[in-house]
């Protein structure tokens, strides 16, 4: 570890210049302003912090480690980065702080000797459809600079090769006061946008399935409509039925053409159906206002189907999904047109780049060059500037998030990362550790959280907190280096130096899922035969085409439970209770237990306290200054109204069940008066994916990622289907909290499922039944299968990158 030295008190000295001093001169005292070199935490009570007080060191590595859920993302994040971050919008002026989140000061006494903060976190990129990689980091502003500048035929400003501006164009009479004179002038503009007019920059077109909207041999009033909501005797339905434009009984494949216009596409229409007045429109546009403009996570399930149904998104025909106009698209670069750049792999755009010589905008070629060897250098040269910002993984977003941070000039500067080695294979974690220790170097603090052992290895100093999850945790079990958490017997030194085996012997396979000719983004017609009946991981670097492979390829539905990486949604509102299903049964078992309705042990329904409205806390606004959140009260944060909580069951009321954690709660349904199959059932999955500690109430808002993760594996566990999809389930599990997860991946498969696991981690490989290796290696060079067989003949062969790795890791 490096050793960090401290000075207290003000000595007025200077430091001693480094060269042509007498050999005699005394060095003088450091200076007052050298003597702050640490960062102080002390009392830090955010989220389950149990009064944490740490000093990290600044200028350093530090690394954060722990299960997950022992408070590593409330002391980096909730605490240090966010009161960083909260000076910082404090020293803007109020109207700007108006535009701006407002913070509250985290729960800590002293936070002593904090630097500018630069977060660079997992969150997902927006999924907004104009959003790309190329619009996400300042490469495509400067290709449209550069097109606009060098393009031939020219085309005008920069505009004209963006997709996100249409092309506009007015003229009309102006009112000009002239020389005491009202004089009136015709004038006009255009401005020339890079939008395609078809699908207006998505690059996609949908179109609804009229046979899934309709059954045309069918008439109105004999239930033509198949759209949920649309029932006979609904408003919705009654509406088209008595709207008088059609006949209701006559079969809809018999309306005239004008008949059928009005009743697909007609224009708002006032009207009186039944003495109420109500507005008609065709069926198209009012299905696409209800239904299409919404966000479909946020649908109930049965709309969601309706609409995955009904809905096709295909490649716009006009601008063959590049999303610019025929124009942007004319104009060339040495043969090259914008569109031809953007849907280049990186690291190929960065050679044609570097290929261009133009004395005139020398300076704009040399910041596109850097920021493409960024991508390259950071393990993105796979990507390409169009690909979707929504579609990129949670380790991919954080990595073109740090591109703009690789070549700045800033010291002295904090640099807080989120595992960022998420996603990451083995051969590309040396990679991130040298930027890592780049930032370092050039005078950064660097706070890191993360599991892997090979990052914490790199660490100038560990801060292990623990030493449980949840309630369990919230303490520093360690402060030091990484030699002295080797030694230090807690939970993740312990675990530090793990090894998995291969397997001496593996199971047999039930039979093959076969996949021919598999050609999703860079996959080149792959032919493979998945194993089923075993554990079977897919692995390779990141990019070699796993994922295109497995979701891509594999067909959904037929007893396929595919759980990706995509975040779980919930406000403060939900909790592992709502979100698993759990509440249903609950709610259920209350109400015949007490013979009332269901809706009033619910926080969200009937059942709600209606001072806070089942909130638990009432929350003042106060505009620029950060809001006061307070206990309501009236129910005393139980979110329930107090008739609510005297009915009882097992001698509990709902507000203290929703208090339970999992392993208490799941006793409390097992048996007795409160037994209640269904939501044991949900209680003992959320126990096999090690989220026993939490409590059944605890916001979603507050568990860290790996949490999530398995929240949403328990969640799909209950699914009926026999072939498990798994995307990295490891993802923000600890050393420990992997050998349990292996554990369950070999329970499922024991009793007869078929478990696919796409993953990195060596633990998981080590454990496989069957290995399927991608590669050589990313984008273009990948997609091809590589290496088919057990990890034991992976290891011996060392014939592909992840065999040696693996090879490495079980010290073969």
């Amino acid at each position: 570890m490096s050793t960090v030295t401290r000075t207290d008190g003000d000595t007025g000295g200077r430091r001693a210049p480094s060269t042509g001093s007498a050999p005699s001169a005394r060095p003088s005292a450091p200076h007052t302003a050298d003597s702050h070199d640490l960062i102080r935490v002390h009392g830090a009570r955010e989220n389950n912090l149990k009064d944490v007080s740490v000093e990290i060191p600044k200028r350093r590595l530090t690394v954060f480690t722990g299960v997950s859920g022992s408070g590593k993302s409330s002391l980096v994040f909730g605490t240090i980065a966010a009161e960083s971050q909260r000076l910082i919008n404090e020293t803007y002026s109020t109207f700007v702080q108006g535009f701006m989140p407002t913070l509250a000061r985290p729960e800590v006494d002293v936070l002593d000797g904090l630097t500018t903060a630069i977060i660079v976190d997992q969150q997902r990129m927006g999924a907004d459809p104009r959003s790309t990689v190329g619009t996400a980091t300042d490469a495509n502003a400067m290709l449209r600079i550069l097109f606009s500048r060098l393009g031939e035929p020219h085309l005008g400003s920069p505009k004209a090769f963006s997709f996100n501006v249409a092309s506009i164009s007015g003229a009309g009479a102006v009112t000009v006061q002239r020389g005491g004179q009202t004089v009136k002038e015709r004038r006009s503009f255009s401005i020339t946008g890079g939008m395609c007019p078809r699908c207006e920059g998505r690059g996609t077109v949908s179109d609804l399935d009229l046979t899934q909207l309709y059954d045309d041999s069918k008439s109105l009033s004999g239930g033509a409509l198949t759209v949920p909501g649309y029932k006979s005797g609904g408003w919705n339905h009654r509406l088209y039925s008595e709207s008088g434009f059609y006949d209701p009984d006559k079969p809809i494949r018999d309306f005239t053409e004008t008949e059928l216009h009005d009743f697909l596409h007609r224009e708002p229409t006032r009207m009186k159906i039944a003495g109420i007045n109500m507005t008609y429109e065709g069926l198209v546009p009012r299905i696409q206002k209800s239904m299409l403009a919404k966000d479909k996570e946020g649908m109930q399930p049965h709309i969601r189907e309706f609409v995955d149904r009904a809905v096709t998104f295909t490649a716009c025909p006009e601008c063959e999904g590049t999303r610019l106009s025929e124009a942007a698209r004319s104009s060339r670069i040495a043969g090259v047109s914008i569109a031809d750049a953007c849907a280049m792999q990186i690291s190929d755009l960065a050679a044609w780049v570097r290929g261009l010589s133009e004395p005139a905008v020398a300076p704009l070629l040399a910041a596109l060059r850097q920021t493409l060897d960024s991508f390259v250098e950071i393990g993105l040269g796979y990507l390409s500037l169009d690909r979707p910002a929504g579609t990129l993984s949670g380790g991919e977003a954080q990595r073109v998030k740090m591109i703009r941070h690789l070549g700045s000039s800033l010291t002295d500067v904090t640099y807080v990362f989120d595992e960022p080695t998420t996603g990451l294979h083995p051969h590309d974690i040396q990679r991130m550790n040298n930027l890592l220790l780049r930032l370092r170097d050039k005078g950064n603090t660097v706070l890191v959280v993360e599991h892997k052992p090979e990052v914490i290895a790199i660490a100038d100093h560990v801060v292990d907190l623990g030493p449980g999850a949840g309630a369990a945790g919230g303490a520093v079990c360690f402060e030091g280096s990484v030699e002295g958490l080797r030694a230090a017997g807690t939970v993740t030194g312990r675990h530090l130096d793990d090894r998995a085996a291969p397997k001496k012997t593996v199971r047999e396979p039930t039979g093959t899922l076969e996949i021919r000719g598999a050609h999703a983004h860079n996959l080149r017609d792959v032919d493979v035969d998945i194993p089923l009946g075993v554990l079977c991981v897919v692995t390779g670097v990141a990019g070699s085409g796993k994922s295109s492979l497995v979701h891509g390829s594999i067909p959904a539905g037929a007893g396929v439970i595919s759980v990706d990486q995509a975040p779980i949604r919930g406000s403060r509102r939900s909790n592992p209770a709502t979100y698993t299903g759990l509440l249903d049964p609950i709610r259920k078992a209350f109400a015949k237990a007490n013979g009332v309705k269901p809706a009033l042990f619910s926080a969200n329904s009937e059942g709600a306290c209606p001072t806070c409205n089942g909130a638990g806390v009432i929350y003042t606004d106060l505009a620029v200054m950060a809001g006061v959140a307070t206990t309501c009260e009236e129910c005393e944060g139980k979110r329930f109204e107090a008739s609510v909580l005297d009915h009882r069951l097992g001698g509990r009321d709902i507000s203290e069940v929703l208090a339970m954690p999992v392993e208490e709660a799941e006793q409390f349904f097992a048996a007795g008066e409160a037994c209640t199959p269904a939501a044991h059932r949900i209680l003992q999955r959320m126990s096999d994916v090690g989220l026993g500690y939490l409590t059944l109430g605890q916001p979603l808002t507050t568990l860290s990622g790996g949490e999530r993760q398995r929240l949403k594996l328990a969640t799909h566990m209950g699914d009926k289907g026999g072939v498990y999809v798994l995307d990295e389930p490891t993802a923000g599990l600890h050393l420990a909290d992997v050998e349990q997860l292996l554990g369950l991946l070999d329970r499922l498969v024991d009793a007869g499922k078929s478990v696919i696991v796409v993953e990195h981690h060596q633990a998981v490989m080590a454990h496989a039944d069957w290995l399927i290796d991608l590669g050589p290696g990313a984008g273009h060079d990948g997609g091809r299968i590589v290496f088919e067989g057990t990890p034991a003949d992976l290891v011996s062969a060392r014939s592909t990158v992840t065999g040696e790795h693996l090879a490495q890791y079980v010290g073969a």
